[in-house]
């Protein structure tokens, strides 16, 4: 059934008006690789559905609340019986079951208790921005009308259905999604992710998600203030061969899988030696790409003025570090920030690919809810200081800085410029102040917005992709010089010339010859993939998506790739941005005892 499934996502025809497709219109990854897990069912790829004709039914049903975990599994299982025998009178249909539980639980322990259960997800919100009726009465009216609450985070398991394409994602995808979602069930969301570049051919590591993957799960648990929520979703389409029948029996067989038993993780990674970290590109062949890019943008006649650059690091480590643990690791580093987790099954095997949104760089691309929107830039960095005199030194000196400051007013004005133009009104409030981290801090100013349409919502995403901070300015010309890049530094190989080229081929999707090296994504030494690219998940009403500034895609038993950019503006100077590349990585390795053992 998987590999069937796997099959009938890579066959679907390219499809007009995809993001990233025309120039006009933070936070942290983590990509984990693991072998053998235990596989929930891929369920159907709504991509192949035609998103103009609406789903049959969509609904939220709520059983009373109950005190514990264990009892809502129960609940869950005897409803998910019961409906197998009385099946709805639809073709077509999403269903969700939930059952409040008395006992705090927190998402991540839930998660970490279905260590052996793929594909999963998670997702947690910079703060809790997000209030609703998250009980709110479904469609036939089977809600209990349950006051408001804040969802905290969110984990899950299987997929009710998932969104997947090596095409760059399109209007059509966006509207296959939204036609699984309502309003009126506002916690049915599809949650994931879209690659930095759409339009680049994607590299071998990358290949699992494709262009873009958003999953509903199948078994859910919702991290509520102080009460949390454990549901199940079943979705169904009979035009897509995924009928109510095989919908449920999949459901029954992933509940099978799930653990009761749910401990308190340690929010600490079992630490490693780092026997080697290198670059691509080398420190040498930084400060080549910066100087090209400062002469490009010094020339009279370019418009370029600013590009982003980026940096993969290669981490081999002796032992294998457990994705979830070091998730909740960054979670305590960097408490105000976007998190996320995903994984996905393909050609029976088992991928996992885990995405953390966390505190080096927690920047928003938009909060939309109804009409509402709120976006942010964030720009500049520097370290936080080791007292508060120190520390405000540095704020000082971070907020006087013309270089700074010329960067940080190119993203916002940017970001002002493409909100106006699918805005009635915008407000830029505060235009400049200092966003605080735990070890970093950034320039910051909050952008808010009243849509003219909530249908605006897929311009929003291909208006505001890539942002400034991530890509450079003006975009197009940015986006040319950063696929450039890579032509004129060649000595990748010398970087890895620790790791076979079948390794490197796997890793950075490149061919060995012996004349050199074939790219088959564009400029850059290396794919981004998700590094940089928005994150985040759809909802009926509301949708929220981050930036995925920072990433890490690790293979079990042979370490990872650490990723990290910086912007380029006149007046960088190559070190100092290679200074702030170590920064921003640092906190992706502070878990880790970087220390080679001694021979």
């Amino acid at each position: 059934m998987a590999a069937a499934a796997a099959g009938r996502f890579m066959d679907l025809d390219l499809r007009k008006g995809h993001l990233g497709s025309s120039p006009h219109p933070t936070s942290h990854s983590l990509h984990v690789f693991h072998q053998r897990y235990e596989s929930c069912s891929l369920s159907m790829n709504g991509c192949q559905g035609d998103p103009k004709i609406p789903i049959g039914t969509i609904q939220t049903r709520t059983f009373p609340g109950v005190s514990t975990h264990s009892l809502a599994l129960d609940t869950l299982s005897s409803a998910i019986s019961h409906l197998k025998s009385d099946p709805p009178p639809f073709t077509s249909g999403i269903l969700r079951l939930q059952v409040p539980i008395q006992q705090k639980i927190e998402a991540i322990d839930w998660l970490h208790a279905q260590q052996e259960l793929l594909p999963r997800c998670f997702f947690s919100s910079r703060s809790q921005s997000s209030s609703f009726d998250p009980f709110i009465d479904s469609v036939n009216g089977d809600g209990n009308g349950l006051e408001d609450h804040d969802l905290v985070r969110v984990a899950g398991i299987g997929a009710a259905v998932f969104f997947r394409h090596i095409h760059p994602f399109s209007l059509d995808d966006w509207k296959s999604i939204k036609r699984f979602l309502s309003k009126k069930c506002p916690l049915i969301r599809a949650y994931g992710a879209i690659r930095f570049d759409p339009r680049a051919n994607v590299s071998s590591e990358w290949r699992a998600f494709g262009s873009f993957y958003f999953v509903v799960p199948q078994v859910e648990f919702n991290e509520l203030e102080g009460s949390s929520v454990l549901a199940t979703t079943i979705a169904w389409d009979n035009a897509l061969s995924w009928t109510w029948e095989k919908a449920i029996g999949a459901l029954q067989a992933t509940m099978c899988q799930v653990s009761s038993i749910v401990g308190k993780l340690r929010k600490e990674v079992c630490k490693t030696f780092v026997l080697s970290n290198s670059h691509v590109p080398s420190k040498a062949s930084w400060n080549l790409a910066v100087n090209r890019a400062l002469q490009i943008i010094g020339r009279a006649d370019s418009p370029l003025i600013k590009v982003v650059l980026a940096r993969s690091s290669r981490v081999v480590t002796t032992s294998h570090i457990d994705p979830i643990a070091w998730l909740a690791c960054l979670q305590v580093e960097g408490q105000n920030a976007y998190s996320s987790f995903f994984s996905h099954l393909m050609h029976q095997h088992l991928l996992e690919h885990c995405k953390l949104s966390l505190s080096y760089y927690p920047e928003q691309l938009f909060h939309r809810k109804r009409l509402c929107i709120h976006s942010e830039a964030l720009a500049g960095t520097r370290a936080r200081g080791g007292s508060k005199a120190q520390d405000l030194q540095i704020e000082l000196d971070l907020l006087s800085s013309p270089k700074e400051d010329f960067e940080f007013s190119i993203v916002r004005e940017s970001i002002q410029r493409k909100l106006e133009a699918i805005c009635s009104t915008v407000w830029v409030e505060p235009k400049k102040a200092i966003r605080k981290l735990p070890r970093i801090q950034h320039l910051y100013a909050q952008l808010s917005g009243r849509l003219r349409s909530e249908d605006d919502e897929f311009d929003i995403l291909s208006s505001l992709h890539p942002t400034p901070a991530v890509c450079g300015f003006p975009r197009e010309e940015a986006r040319l010089l950063i696929a450039e890049t890579g032509m004129h530094v060649k000595d990748w190989r010398v970087h890895y010339s620790v790791i076979d080229s079948t390794f490197i081929g796997k890793f950075c999707g490149c061919a060995c010859e012996s004349g050199g090296a074939k790219r088959k994504w564009g400029g850059e030494m290396f794919d981004r993939g998700m590094f940089a690219g928005p994150v985040g998940w759809f909802g009926g009403g509301e949708t929220e998506f981050a930036v995925g500034i920072r990433s890490a895609l690790v293979e079990k038993g042979l370490g990872g790739l650490i990723y990290a950019g910086t912007g380029i503006v006149r007046g960088s100077n190559s070190s100092l941005e290679w200074e702030e590349l170590e920064l921003k990585i640092s906190q992706f390795t502070k878990p880790i005892k970087v220390e080679v053992p001694l021979s």
